[in-house]
């Protein structure tokens, strides 16, 4: 059975259910955040009963989704109370559409499990990222206080080291630089994805710093989900403070915005993981998951 969540109150209830079952559903507990606040990517969410439901899934509407190959607006979040149980759902083609190229995203690991036994039944190639996923600490405040361990944040006061405001002047990003951040940004670099990057431009507060020439020299964005996204630093600025300072006025706007602050970071990526613990973000118990789905 899929039931699509329609009108005001049944997705203010979903969020308001979601907020109870952070972090692990925060993928989708962001996404319905910003449903709820003028819905600018015009997804829908899809359960499979209500209000006690199990499974959670938030996707685009069948008209947007008209590029098989187009992973990016071909994007489902999902979270699951019965992850090794929700299989039945997520194989509906009502739920998702398998023949296309595409991707979920979800902050629950075990899902990886239903992943694989679909790519068996559906045909699919599927590869799966995981990486730590980080939450801004008055977030963390609001949402699931039990989570604020102070021991974990660093001994200073979570603030940049001042930059040079004559050289660099803070500004926000136009649809014109994207192919900048698509060139920096790793899971980009082709045409599709400066699409997408356009679309969270024209859509989403973007921040970024203006070298000397006038053009972005450091830069981060939001995504669909209401993640903040495809941060970057042009080489020849790197090692100067530049992306924690971007970063800690964007988590700061976002605060005064009453959004809700996470992101992801490569376990591998030591220098923003430095990044963000000088800013006191916290890194949380779950990870960021995404499966990357390719018919065979």
């Amino acid at each position: 059975m899929m039931l699509p969540l329609q009108g005001t109150q049944m997705l203010q209830m979903l969020e308001t259910y979601l907020r109870k079952s952070l972090p692990e559903s925060l993928k989708v507990y962001g996404t319905v955040f910003h449903m709820n606040q003028g819905n600018p990517f015009n997804l829908k969410a899809l359960v499979d009963k209500w209000p006690d439901f199990n499974t959670v899934v938030v996707r685009p509407q069948e008209q947007d989704m008209i590029d098989d190959f187009d992973h990016y607006i071909n994007t489902y979040l999902i979270y699951s109370k019965d992850p090794k149980n929700c299989q039945d759902f997520l194989s509906s083609p009502e739920v998702i559409n398998w023949k296309q190229c595409l991707q979920i995203q979800s902050s629950q690991s075990s899902l990886n499990e239903a992943m694989q036994k679909l790519a068996a039944v559906k045909s699919f190639q599927v590869k799966q990222t995981e990486n730590f996923l980080y939450m801004g600490t008055d977030t963390v405040k609001q949402l699931i206080p039990s989570l604020l361990d102070v021991k974990k944040l660093s001994p200073k006061d979570g603030k940049p080291k001042p930059i040079n405001q004559e050289m660099f002047k803070l500004s926000s990003l136009d649809v014109t630089h994207a192919a900048l951040v698509n060139k920096f940004w790793l899971f980009g670099g082709n045409e599709r994805s400066q699409r997408f990057i356009e679309r969270c431009i024209r859509t989403f507060p973007s921040f970024c710093l203006l070298g000397p020439e006038g053009t972005p020299v450091s830069w981060a964005l939001m995504d669909q989900t209401g993640e903040m996204r495809m941060a970057g630093t042009m080489p020849e600025y790197r090692v100067q403070g530049l992306i924690t300072y971007v970063i800690y006025i964007q988590s700061q706007a976002l605060r005064k915005l009453g959004f809700p602050s996470y992101s992801h970071i490569d376990k591998s990526n030591k220098i923003m993981q430095k990044v963000v613990y000088t800013l006191h973000h916290l890194r949380m118990p779950c990870f960021w998951n995404q499966w990357h789905c390719v018919p065979l």
